[in-house]
């Protein structure tokens, strides 16, 4: 029996409906992903490979399942030296570093509550994460700015003891690399009341907050085994295949990509740690690490395109699949006819996996999100909570009264109110818009608080905004509402332009020209901004709400 096999009842479907009907995971009682997943690989496949990692300055290191073992062990060893124990917060910021993988994994055998975080935070964000989860350690990069914020926020941070830095030395910090080398290599799967029990929380993401204060959202010690639909059925990872999905560490789509379902099902893991992002660079190690399945944001594919692929030898890629934000089909079709390989997107929230896909076998279409993954029961409901018929635009939910998704959040942590106000009555309001079409493929409209509401007509900026980067002139944009006391609300573009490319009341025209003939004429932008940069949330989310409200001023 694989691995695989312990966790899914059956693997192989011969429809996307048998997929969607029939699909089952198994979830142990005690189930912990250190122990029952990467120490299992590691006692029957010790030489296996885990994971090959780089980074842009020329190093590379490649763990085997052993060494990940050994490594984890000895970090949780050095953790508990320290007084980490169960139900303890402890926050890591190490960026695309190795030693993020130990500390994880070591957090998980502890029992511990792991926290990710960006790099970017400031000592202000550090206050706020701190005092909200009562952190009582944080690991981090040896890196002065880094260092810088976290020092200054401990002084407002009362919960915080230990400081533990990888990669260098500063005052009143501790070394990881000392701690983990001088550490044992046993550590035996705690019992009793220190044992973990599936239901218990093990990681808390604070979400990237495009409107408010991030909320954090709290996951279980099954959330690991949700991840298998996204690496099997939507990755489509493979038996020693090299995965890469490109993704800081301190969000949620990292271990969406970089660990769970990829080890579960038995492929490697591919790391480039890099500082700045260059398409060239990224596409060599691509190259030279002959990685097998791809998966990022639309806005890493927007750059590929602009390179001329066919001087990469991408034979090795088998499957590339997309998310973060919704796929524009000018990508998709540019990139096909670059590679032949078809970009699978799907749709899903830090509360929840994948929740609605194109899944392996389906035939994707492009710019839609693809249909419900299995053991979510979604639902379009309009403004008064009907549920919408087919083409009508309405939000999407998720029905738990039947079954909670195995993967899906336990609420907002300490924050019953908010939980309350997102998910009652057995339905989790998603904040995003959409409508289905008559084959059941879902298609993204927005989030509700986006939807633009002109002379009578809603329009969604997604559909919009998709218009506007099929033409060469546009390489970023948001579209917005203004306030319009005739029409209620007008179509605003705030657009970077491509290289080459300057603003004018001309090129204003011929983008306007433009969006009405591949859209209805009624959608086009009537206001038109360039701009050098969008304002993004620290996760490179646009934050529209903050164009809106500069468009208040």
């Amino acid at each position: 029996m694989s691995l695989l096999d312990k966790f899914v009842k059956r693997t192989v479907f011969e429809s996307y409906e048998d997929f969607y009907n029939n699909f089952e995971l198994i979830v142990p009682e005690d189930f912990n992903f250190a122990f029952d997943v990467l120490d299992v690989i590691a006692d029957e496949r010790p030489d296996k490979t885990a994971m090959v990692w780089c980074d842009d300055k020329g190093n590379e290191r490649i763990f085997s399942f052993e060494e990940m073992r050994r490594y984890t062990n000895k970090t949780a060893n050095f953790f508990k030296s320290l007084g980490i124990k169960k139900g303890d917060a402890v926050m890591l910021i190490l960026k695309r570093r190795y030693e993020f993988w130990f500390c994880l994994l070591a957090l998980h055998k502890l029992g511990a509550i792991c926290i990710p975080a960006t790099h970017l935070l400031t000592a202000k964000d550090i206050v706020y994460r701190n005092n909200s989860a009562d952190v009582k350690m944080i690991v981090a990069v040896a890196e002065d700015d880094v260092i810088k914020h976290i020092d200054v926020a401990e002084k407002e941070s009362p919960t915080l003891e230990y400081k533990v830095v990888t990669g260098g030395n500063f005052e009143g910090w501790i070394d990881l690399d000392k701690g983990i080398l001088e550490s044992p290599e046993e550590f035996k799967r705690p019992v009793g009341d220190e044992a973990t029990n599936k239901d218990d929380i093990s990681l808390l993401y604070f979400t990237s907050g495009t409107t408010g204060m991030p909320k954090m959202v709290q996951h279980d010690f099954s959330y690991p085994l949700g991840h298998i639909v996204t690496a099997k059925y939507w990755h489509n990872v493979t038996e020693d295949g090299l995965h890469l999905t490109v993704a800081d560490t301190g969000w949620a789509k990292a271990v969406w990509g970089k660990i769970y379902g990829q080890w579960i099902c038995g492929s490697a893991v591919f790391v480039y740690d890099y500082d700045k992002f260059v398409p060239k660079e990224l596409l060599d190690v691509i190259v030279k690490y002959k990685v097998t399945t791809f998966c990022a944001p639309p806005t890493i594919y927007r750059f590929f395109i602009k390179e001329d692929l066919s001087k990469f030898d991408l034979s090795s890629l088998k499957h590339c699949s997309i998310a973060g934000e919704p796929l524009n089909p000018e990508v998709y079709y540019q990139f096909l006819k670059a590679t032949g390989l078809k970009l699978m997107e799907i749709y899903g929230q830090t509360e929840m996996t994948v929740t609605i896909g194109n899944f392996v076998g389906m035939e994707p279409r492009p710019g839609s999100m693809g249909k419900p993954a299995p053991t979510y029961d979604i639902d379009l409901l309009d403004e008064v909570g009907n549920s919408c018929e087919i083409g009508e635009e309405g939000q999407i939910v998720v029905r738990t009264d039947k079954r909670k998704p195995v993967g899906m959040f336990l609420g907002y942590y300490r924050n019953e109110e908010l939980t309350q106000k997102a998910w009652s009555n057995d339905i989790y309001y998603t904040g995003d818009m959409a409508w289905k079409d008559e084959d059941g493929y879902y298609w993204f409209v927005g989030r509700a608080d986006d939807v633009i509401k002109s002379s009578g007509y809603r329009i969604g900026p997604f559909e919009v905004e998709s218009a506007l980067l099929e033409h060469p002139a546009v390489l970023e944009c948001a579209v917005t509402a203004v306030p319009d006391p005739d029409r209620g609300q007008l179509v605003k573009a705030t657009i970077i332009l491509a290289r080459n490319y300057k603003g004018s009341d001309e090129l204003v025209k011929e983008i306007q020209d433009h969006v009405k003939k591949v859209t209805a004429p009624y959608k086009y932008p009537r206001i038109v901004e360039f701009v050098e940069e969008l304002p993004k949330t620290i996760s490179g989310k646009i934050r529209r709400v903050e164009i809106r409200e500069s468009d208040k001023k």
